[in-house]
């Protein structure tokens, strides 16, 4: 056991007391390294949200490009279940398929979703009936934006997909 003299001298701290002391101080505002700290972080953060956001007509043509591709794929099927040869062509507003209807003044026709499609086919595609068909393509824009564009195509045997546009 200590002494008591050595008793007396050691000073036993309140708990808490250096906490209080470091509270205590007035700060005089932030550092130059913890200002660089917080900029970097927001930069960094701002960086990867404008990356992570597309381009809406991106994506709207990204949609559209799929939902024809479902459309030419089931057409595409339906024409070699019933073996009635199919045409699809596009229109100002939208496609026709030929050969779908039961009246054939009157074709199955369909408006695009977004009203600034654009589509480029160099002749009608044809979707059937036979299982082989030969290879076709069509290329889609929108009129806002006609820099990005997209080819759907086949080459016969696979589905039809969507490719990157050939320069």
């Amino acid at each position: 056991m200590a002494s008591p003299a050595a008793k007396e001298k050691m000073q036993i701290s309140e708990a808490g007391s250096k906490l209080r002391r470091f509270l205590s101080r007035k700060s005089n505002g932030f550092t130059l390294l913890e200002l660089l700290l917080v900029i970097t972080v927001v930069a960094i953060a701002s960086a990867g949200v404008s990356f992570a956001f597309r381009d809406a007509t991106q994506s709207k043509l990204d949609t559209e490009a799929q939902r024809l591709i479902a459309i030419l794929e089931s057409a595409r099927a339906q024409s070699r279940a019933s073996g009635i040869p199919l045409k699809w062509r596009p229109t100002a507003d939208g496609f026709i398929i030929e050969g779908m209807s039961d009246n054939p003044k009157n074709p199955a026709t369909q408006k695009w979703q977004e009203s600034e499609i654009v589509v480029n086919v160099d002749k009608p595609l044809l979707l059937g009936p036979e299982p082989l068909i030969p290879p076709q393509s069509i290329l889609m824009w929108m009129s806002s934006q006609p820099l990005y564009s997209l080819r759907i195509a086949t080459d016969g045997v696979r589905p039809f997909t969507v490719q990157s546009p050939t320069p």
